[in-house]
């Protein structure tokens, strides 16, 4: 069976709008254009378009989804499985989210009692999973399987009042980064302040902590193009200048 725009769009709830974009940016191209100038689309389409609303249901952006599907070795049947199991977790994490607000009606209602940490097991199970799919490979290669693990399980363990101070140690960080990042100098008072400020929130999260192991990451902070726009997002320049902030902090740079 053959579509055009309009009626792809309808069947796969998106727009005509995002079909076009789609070809514009070759993630799916129609499988040829009718004598009316028409962009028709086959069964190859159908699924193809399936595979890349998969991925877009999962958080990847486009740019990615089409690298992966663009590849060489890109196999629909294995991307399929993946999908399965992703989905799963996220049905997984979903039904504890659920599971959390029912038992918060509950608590409101005076049916039952929820400690502090029941309230939050599921936002930090959530926040842990994110991390995981953004930046888990990178970080299990850098400092390994067992002391990621290990903060995994100090954040998921974390009280209520330590996450409200792990929260503000980050804002306050934020706060001197971006006054000293106006002086310019890595070495000033304000940036070695935020430098410790960094330590400070880490501690939250880390189990042990060396300067090493803080140098590292600052410098991941720089290379990977995720961490630097996580940082750069308010103010360019401020992935560089953190880094060169901890590298002073904690010797690596004199």
């Amino acid at each position: 069976m053959e579509y055009t725009v309009q009626k792809l769009a309808s069947l796969a709830g998106v727009s005509a709008r995002t079909l076009r974009y789609y070809d514009e940016i070759g993630i799916l191209k129609p499988a040829r254009i009718n004598s009316s100038g028409y962009r028709i689309y086959g069964q190859r389409e159908v699924d193809r378009l399936q595979q890349i609303l998969f991925y877009r249901e999962l958080g990847v952006n486009l740019e990615t989804i089409k690298e992966i599907m663009t590849s060489p070795s890109y196999d629909s049947t294995k991307a399929l499985q993946e999908h399965r199991v992703q989905l799963l977790e996220k049905r997984k994490q979903l039904d504890l989210l659920i599971k959390n607000v029912e038992k918060t009606i509950s608590a409101t209602e005076g049916r039952m009692t929820m400690s502090n940490k029941e309230k939050f097991e599921g936002f930090k199970k959530q926040m842990v999973e994110e991390n995981e799919k953004k930046y888990g490979k990178e970080i299990r290669e850098k400092y390994g399987e067992d002391t990621v693990n290990k903060s995994n399980a100090k954040f998921m363990d974390m009280s209520q009042k330590d996450y409200e101070m792990v929260t503000q140690l980050e804002a306050q960080m934020r706060e001197n980064l971006a006054e000293a990042l106006k002086i310019g100098d890595p070495s000033s008072e304000l940036a070695q302040k935020a430098a410790d400020l960094h330590k400070q929130w880490l501690t939250y999260y880390w189990t042990e902590y060396s300067k090493e192991a803080h140098a590292g990451l600052a410098q991941m902070y720089v290379d990977d193009e995720r961490f630097k726009a996580y940082y750069d997002k308010e103010q360019p320049g401020t992935a560089e200048f953190l880094r060169d902030a901890i590298l002073i902090y904690t010797g690596a740079k004199k």
